[in-house]
């Protein structure tokens, strides 16, 4: 088997299934963060303040990192097919029953349940996709993954603020009408993963044979060759000191995707003071520049090989962007800064993930890909509220966006040190990915 033929299937698999997983993404991307939309009506309708607020959207968090890493070793043991499918149909039929909630403490236990319900399925989904891809190819692979988050603020946000305009319709607010619409996909999806989505490639049916068993063949060297062994136990995950570097590196940049997503409209409208659609529309901007920048940085480090640079400056970039549209004084300088700070913030989403499933393998993998992002999603759950409370404090989001672009500083320069200090045990050879593939 060479690495042509490796080459082929990855092209059948781009086809095929990165599409499907980037719309299942986008819709629970949507599903999790519609409520920063839903708040331009919601909060006023049951009494929310900012804080109330930042509680309800990281609340969510709670429950999705307790369950992420039994979550993700149930993945590992009944297969992604179905374990991917319970996640959706569950998640989605919280979602939807969001729509029907009357207060605060209602809408604290429809969060806590929709981050149970969907707990493990993005690092289940990281974990998948490091089956089906050699690591020659996977940031790539990752950063289309992750193309569909950022699809999901283009596409949701503006869909969130026309549904915010059918208010009355049926006698249901708005906002109501963005959670009840927005949750029935992913319940209708979940069905269709059940039914079609393969576990690995050799039950893909349109690879050939020779592709399937290349395919395996070379990830499982790939695997055996990786600093946590594809045959040490899931412990192993927490014994090692790297990967809980990697948790820390990831906290600090979710600082920046999960507590500018979950505001944006609301840090939008403070700059613009526009209405809820105009508001909804510029939000979508940032999120459109993020699909390209993790494009082209996934692709240029796939084809250069170097890691360390295309993880930690562009992190290190959107710290200080923020830091300049936070204290810019002029709104349209302020806003064109924010853009660049959420690109460059999630340009660096494929390089951290092909980095560390080419450090771990087997169920150590699972269980290390939830461990890290359950860590990060602290931020999620300690974040918001927080960011709520400074903002009824101080009457703005100076104080908790300097904060934030201080956590995206510090992040990018971890995560050269963690990539250039790592570089033996990652497979990495002066910081270059050896380009030679695998030959069997």
């Amino acid at each position: 088997m060479n690495f042509e033929t490796n080459g082929e299937a990855v092209r059948r698999i781009n086809l095929r299934i990165l599409p499907f997983l980037m719309l299942l993404y986008l819709v629970a991307y949507i599903d999790r963060s519609n409520i920063s939309v839903a708040a331009l009506g919601m909060n006023e309708e049951l009494g929310l303040t900012s804080q109330m607020y930042g509680l309800a959207a990281g609340i969510f968090f709670a429950t999705y990192i307790v369950f992420e890493i039994p979550s993700n070793m149930l993945l590992a043991r009944f297969g992604a097919r179905r374990w991917i499918a319970r996640i959706m149909i569950s998640w989605g039929v919280i979602a939807a029953g969001m729509a029907f909630i009357s207060s605060a403490h209602q809408l604290y236990g429809m969060r806590l349940l929709l981050g149970a319900a969907e707990a493990g399925f993005t690092p289940g989904i990281i974990f998948y996709l490091a089956k089906w891809y050699p690591s020659r190819d996977r940031a790539n692979a990752m950063s289309f993954f992750y193309i569909g988050a950022a699809l999901a603020s283009v596409i949701g946000l503006p869909l969130s603020g026309l549904l915010l305009n059918a208010h009355g319709v049926l006698g249901l607010s708005g906002w109501r009408w963005v959670f009840l619409i927005e949750g029935i996909p992913a319940v209708l999806l979940g069905f269709v993963v059940l039914r079609y989505l393969p576990d690995r490639p050799r039950d893909a049916a349109w690879l050939t044979a020779e592709q399937q068993d290349g395919l395996e063949r070379t990830i499982a060297v790939e695997e055996e060759k990786a600093s946590v062994s594809h045959h040490a136990s899931w412990s192993a995950a927490f014994s090692n000191a790297r990967v809980w570097m990697l948790a820390f590196f990831w906290l600090l940049q979710a600082f920046g995707t999960i507590g500018i997503t979950l505001f944006m409209p609301l840090i939008v409208k403070s700059l613009s003071g526009g209405g809820n659609l105009a508001v909804s529309l510029l939000s979508t901007v940032p999120f459109l520049a993020a699909c390209i920048f993790m494009f082209f940085n996934g692709k240029h480090s796939d084809r250069t090989g170097e890691r360390a640079l295309h993880l930690g400056l562009p992190l290190t970039l959107a710290g200080v962007c923020l830091l300049g549209a936070t204290y810019a004084g002029d709104p349209h300088l302020a806003y064109l800064l924010l853009v660049l700070s959420v690109a460059l913030n999630w340009a660096i989403i494929p390089i951290f993930w092909a980095v560390t499933t080419e450090f771990v393998s087997g169920i150590a993998a699972a269980v290390s890909i939830a461990l890290i992002n359950a860590l990060a999603n602290v931020a999620g759950l300690a974040l918001p509220p927080a960011i709520g409370w400074i903002k009824d404090s101080t009457g703005s989001y100076d104080v908790a966006l300097t904060l934030v672009a201080a956590a995206l500083i510090t992040g990018g320069l971890l995560g050269i040190a963690i990539v250039r200090t790592g570089a033996p045990a990652l497979g990495f050879q002066n910081n270059k990915v050896k380009r030679d593939g695998i030959r069997t």
